[in-house]
C-alpha cells in the first residue's frame, strides 16, 4: 500500500535534509511504544494519540495506533513539526483544524488508513505545506474548498480512494487546472457508467450540478380561480379572481414585513378571471387573453355557454369594441394567444371538439389546422425553448400532453397521466422550463424540460395539505426573489419561494 511502502522513504527524506536519525533521548519522555531520536519519533501500536514528545520535534510517524479520530488542536503541542506520517491506522474521520499550530509542516502524508470522512477545514492553517498524501482510503468525496489556503502545495495524492464521480467532485475537477501542482486522482468507482474512469480525464462541462426547488412561503385568505401579475407604476402587483368572495383582491409586497399583502379589492359576483383590461357584457366568459393585432391592443374571451360565440374584441376610441366573432356553439373553454411563423395565431380549446389553430390574416382569424389525437382538451399553454413551440394541452382524466410544432401542426411529443387536471402550466422561472400539472386528486407535478432529450422530466411535487384543486400558476420577480402563486378552488391561494441549489456542495 501507499503508506507503508513510503514510510522508509519519509524518513530517508527528512535525513537528507540534514536531520539527525542517531536514536538518543529527547527533551522530554519519549512515550510508551514509541523510538524516538532528537528529531524524529516513530510509533506503532499506541492505543492514543502520544503528546510528551520534546517540542522541537520535526518529524512524527504513527502506524497502527488506537486513535479513532483527529480532533481539533491534536498537535498543538509539537509546533516544529515538518514531517507528520499516518499509515495503517483505524481512525476514520478527521475534524476541523485537526493540524492546527503546524505553520511549518511540509509534509503530510495520511495513507491506508480507515478514512471515510475528512472535514472542509481540517487542513486550514497549514500554510507551509507542500505534499499532501490521502491515498489508499475510504474517501469517496472531498468536501469543497478543502484545499483552501495551500498555496504552496506542489504534490497531491488521492489515488486509491472509492470516488463517487458525480456532483461532489465537480468542484475539484474545476480546481486542478488552476494549481501548480501534479495530482494523482485514480479511477472513479462509481456510478456504474463512470466505473474505472480515470476521475482527471472527466469534462466538468457534463455535469449537471445545479437544482432547484420550491418551497412554501404564504398563504393568501380565500380561494381563486385565477392569478395574474401585472406591474403599475414600475410596482408588481398580483391580481386573485376570487370567485367565492366576489372580488378581485390585488396584493403588493411589503417591503417592511418581506411578505405580500392585500392592496385593494374590486367588488364581481362570481368572478372567474380578473385581467388589467375592462371586458364588456359577455354571457359567460371562461377565459381572457390579451394580444395586438396590427398595432393595436386586443383580447379574445372565450365564452362557454352553449350558444355563446367566443369574441375579440379591440380598441376603438376610447373603449373595446367587437371586432369578430369565432367559433360560435362550440363551448369554449380556454384560448391561447401565439407566434408561429412570424404571425400571430389563436387556439381555442373546446367542450365539444378538437383544438382549432386560427391565423391572422387580412385583418380577421381563419381557421387554419386542427390538432389531431387531441379530445377533451380544457385548456392549452405554449411555451418557446431551442426555437421550438411547444403546447401544454391539460386533460383533466387520462393522459395529458405535450407537443410540437413541426411548421404545419403540432405533433405529439410526450404524454403524462392526468388526475383531475384543470391546469398543465408551462413557466420559465430563472433559467429553467418549467411545467406544473396540476391534479383535484393527487399531488400537484413540477416538470423541467431537458436539453439532451427535449422531454419533460419530474422535478417535484407540489401537494396536500398546502396546494389543493388548482387552477393557476403565475411566476413573479420581487426584492430579487422569484415566487410562484398557486390559485386554487378548494383551498387558499398558496405562494412558494423558487430556491437555486447547488449539488456539488
Amino acid at each position: 500500500m501507499a503508506g507503508t511502502g513510503t514510510l522508509l522513504l519519509r524518513l530517508l527524506l527528512l535525513a537528507g535534509a540534514g536531520v539527525g536519525v542517531a536514536w538518543r533521548p529527547p527533551k522530554g519522555k519519549c512515550p510508551p511504544r514509541c523510538s524516538c531520536s532528537k528529531d524524529s519519533a516513530l510509533c506503532e501500536g499506541s492505543p492514543d494519540l502520544p503528546e510528551s514528545f520534546s517540542p522541537t520535534l520535526l518529524s512524527l510517524s504513527l502506524v497502527r495506533t488506537g486513535v479513532t479520530q483527529l480532533k481539533a488542536g491534536s498537535f498543538l503541542r509539537m509546533p516544529s513539526l515538518h514531517l507528520l506520517l499516518f499509515t495503517s491506522n483505524s481512525f476514520s474521520v478527521i475534524e476541523d483544524d485537526a493540524f492546527a499550530g503546524l505553520s511549518h509542516l511540509q509534509y503530510l502524508f495520511i495513507e491506508d488508513n480507515s478514512i471515510g470522512s475528512i472535514s472542509k477545514n481540517a487542513l486550514r492553517g497549514l500554510r507551509s505545506l507542500t505534499h499532501l498524501s490521502l491515498a489508499d482510503n475510504h474517501l469517496e468525496a472531498l468536501p469543497r474548498f478543502l484545499f483552501r489556503g495551500l498555496e504552496t502545495l506542489t504534490h497531491v495524492d488521492l489515488r486509491g480512494n472509492p470516488f463517487q464521480c458525480d456532483c461532489r467532485v465537480l468542484w475539484l475537477l474545476q480546481w486542478m487546472p488552476t494549481v501548480n501542482a501534479s495530482v494523482g486522482t485514480g479511477d472513479c468507482a462509481g456510478p456504474t457508467a463512470l466505473t474505472h474512469m480515470q476521475l482527471r480525464h472527466l469534462d466538468p462541462k457534463t455535469f449537471k450540478c445545479r437544482g432547484i426547488e420550491l418551497s412554501w412561503f404564504q398563504t393568501v385568505g380565500e380561494s381563486a380561480l385565477g392569478v395574474e401579475p401585472f406591474s403599475y407604476q414600475a410596482e408588481p402587483y398580483v391580481v386573485l379572481a376570487q370567485p367565492f368572495a366576489g372580488r378581485c383582491l390585488i396584493l403588493t409586497w411589503d417591503y417592511s414585513l418581506q411578505r405580500f399583502r392585500p392592496e385593494e379589492e374590486l367588488s364581481a359576483p362570481s368572478v372567474v378571471s380578473c385581467k388589467p383590461l375592462v371586458l364588456g357584457p359577455l354571457l359567460r366568459p371562461n377565459d381572457a387573453e390579451i394580444l395586438w393585432l396590427d398595432e393595436q391592443p386586443c383580447f379574445v374571451v372565450a365564452d362557454a355557454s352553449k350558444a355563446g360565440s367566443t369574441t375579440l374584441l379591440c380598441r376603438d376610441g376610447p373603449g373595446f369594441y367587437p371586432r369578430q366573432s369565432l367559433h360560435a356553439w362550440h363551448r369554449d373553454t380556454d384560448a391561447e394567444v401565439l407566434e408561429l411563423d412570424g404571425r400571430p395565431h389563436l387556439l381555442l380549446a373546446s367542450a365539444s371538439q378538437r383544438p382549432v389553430l386560427f391565423h391572422w390574416v387580412s385583418g380577421r382569424f381563419e381557421r387554419r389546422t386542427d390538432i389531431p389525437e387531441a379530445e377533451d382538451v380544457y385548456a392549452t399553454r405554449h411555451f418557446q425553448a431551442g426555437g421550438d413551440v411547444f403546447l401544454c394541452l391539460t386533460r383533466y382524466i387520462g393522459d395529458s400532453m405535450v407537443m410540437r410544432w413541426d411548421g404545419s401542426m403540432f405533433r405529439l411529443l410526450q404524454k403524462l397521466p392526468s388526475r383531475g387536471t384543470h391546469v398543465f402550466q408551462p413557466l420559465l422561472i430563472a433559467r429553467d422550463q418549467l411545467a406544473i400539472l396540476g391534479s383535484d386528486f393527487a399531488f400537484s407535478q413540477v416538470f423541467r424540460l431537458e436539453s439532451e432529450n427535449g422531454l419533460l422530466e419530474p422535478l417535484q411535487e407540489l401537494g396536500p395539505p398546502a396546494l389543493v384543486a388548482p387552477r393557476a400558476f403565475a411566476h413573479i420577480i420581487l426584492a430579487g426573489r422569484r415566487f410562484l402563486f398557486a390559485a386554487c378552488f378548494k383551498g387558499p391561494t398558496q405562494i412558494y419561494q423558487h430556491h437555486e441549489l447547488d449539488l456539488s456542495a
